[in-house]
Order: C-alpha cells, then sequence, then structure tokens
C-alpha cells in the first residue's frame, strides 16, 4: 500500500533581518572534494560573521556518495563511479550529469534554530519547483526526500526525484538537495538509493518533462524565496 502523501510545511525560515542569501551557479562538472572543501571553508566564514549565506547550484562526474547512515551492503557496483564518504546525513545516493545539486548554507542561527524545520522546508521547497512544471511531489512519512506517484494500467509506484542530505554545524547548514532533470537512471543501479529498495528513481525528463537545466533553476530559485526569502546574484566558490 502507498504511504499516504504529508502536506508540505509551511515553517517560517525567512531570515529574521530579511538579508537575501547569494545565488549562485557553476558551470562545467565540479569535483565533488573540491566542492566539499569549498563548503566548509565557506560554512566557517558564516559561522563567523565573514561571509554571506549562500546556495549554490552545480553539477558533479558520476559518482556515489556515503552518508553517515550508509549500509555497505547498499553499494552494489563498487567500481562503477568513484565513492566518496560525506558528513551529510542519509545514506548513498548518486550525483551525475543531468542532476542539479544545490548545496546550501544558511545560517539558522537567523532563521529559528530548527534543524526538523529546515529539513522540511527543503522538502516544500522541491515540492514548490516541481509544481511549476505540473508534476506533484510529496513527502513520505520515515522515508527522506520528495517523491512521485506514478499510474497505469492495473499498477502504480513511487520514485524518488529529489534527494535531500544536509549536516548542521555551529546552525550552519550545509551540503543540500540533489534534483533529477535528465540524468541517467541506469547509474542509480549501482546503489541501493538512501537504503530504500521496494521504490524506484525518476526524473522530470523521465515524466515528460523536457526542462533545461536552466528552467529548473528557474522554478528551484522561484520556489527557494516563498519559503526562505530574497536571492541575490552572487559568485560561485569553485567555477570548473
Amino acid at each position: 500500500m502507498l504511504a499516504e502523501p504529508l502536506s508540505p510545511a509551511k515553517p517560517l525560515l525567512i531570515r529574521d533581518d530579511g538579508r537575501p542569501v547569494q545565488w549562485a551557479v557553476s558551470g562545467g562538472y565540479v569535483d565533488y572534494e573540491l566542492a566539499v572543501a569549498a563548503m566548509e571553508a565557506r560554512v566557517a566564514a558564516i559561522a563567523a560573521g565573514e561571509a554571506d549565506e549562500i546556495v549554490w547550484l552545480l553539477e558533479h562526474p558520476p559518482l556515489y556518495t556515503a552518508g553517515v547512515s550508509a549500509q555497505p551492503q547498499d553499494l552494489l557496483a563498487p567500481d562503477r563511479f568513484p565513492v566518496f564518504k560525506t558528513g551529510r546525513g542519509g545514506q548513498f545516493t548518486y550525483h551525475g550529469p543531468g542532476q542539479r545539486v544545490a548545496y546550501v548554507m544558511l545560517d539558522l542561527n537567523r532563521r529559528g534554530k530548527d534543524v526538523r524545520a529546515f529539513v522540511h522546508g527543503m522538502e516544500g521547497w522541491i515540492i514548490g519547483a516541481l509544481d511549476r512544471f505540473g508534476v506533484e511531489g510529496g513527502m513520505r512519512e520515515g522515508r527522506v526526500g520528495v517523491w512521485v506517484e506514478r499510474k497505469g494500467a492495473g499498477w502504480s509506484r513511487e520514485d524518488k526525484i529529489a534527494a535531500i542530505g544536509v549536516k548542521v554545524r555551529k546552525w550552519v547548514s550545509f551540503h543540500g538537495i540533489s534534483l533529477n532533470v535528465e540524468p541517467d537512471l541506469d547509474h542509480f543501479g549501482g546503489i541501493v538509493p538512501c537504503g530504500i529498495t521496494d521504490h524506484g528513481v525518476t526524473s522530470l525528463f523521465d515524466l515528460g518533462v523536457l526542462a533545461t537545466m536552466e528552467e529548473a533553476d528557474a522554478a528551484l530559485k522561484s520556489s527557494f524565496e516563498t519559503i526562505f526569502g530574497p536571492v541575490k546574484e552572487g559568485e560561485a566558490p569553485i567555477q570548473p
């Protein structure tokens, strides 16, 4: 039986002083280890009051990451792509071309200091972006991320279209989300995504939505502002 969708959160996550978040995009494919190092540096600077908050959008070359809850048996093809251990929450996930990764570095000291509300807001952010393409995404009890229900003659199933994995240090968030725009879905076959074996993975393209990455970014930007407040153009920490 399919789980009943939860209603998207409407948390009060707008910064208390209304200061806009930098919104930055890296072109090309960004090396994962370099991206993590750049995030670590930016988070430290935000915590010290020396840098602005930022949402950093990018694509990675094909790779798998293992969150803090990853189980070794869920890595089905360890030699297929590079595998990186990471400090974010969650289990195994895939990143690669055609998938929009958004690293979200926000100062939760100024946004309520509520990690649960923050994660719920991240889910609502993705759901709002999907809605702009006419795709109904939803949350599911006990499953982090955003899901779509698919139906045909005599069948129905739920597929994951976006993953969420975050970490918070000194009340500053990092890591973030990955939205499947048009990745090679076969690449997910080397892992058990997020440790879930009885559901699939999908993308906007797989659902028949022929969106460009720029169009996906515009939808993410518009939805982000409704939950987290205004953004301004910023400089990406890394340009390949």
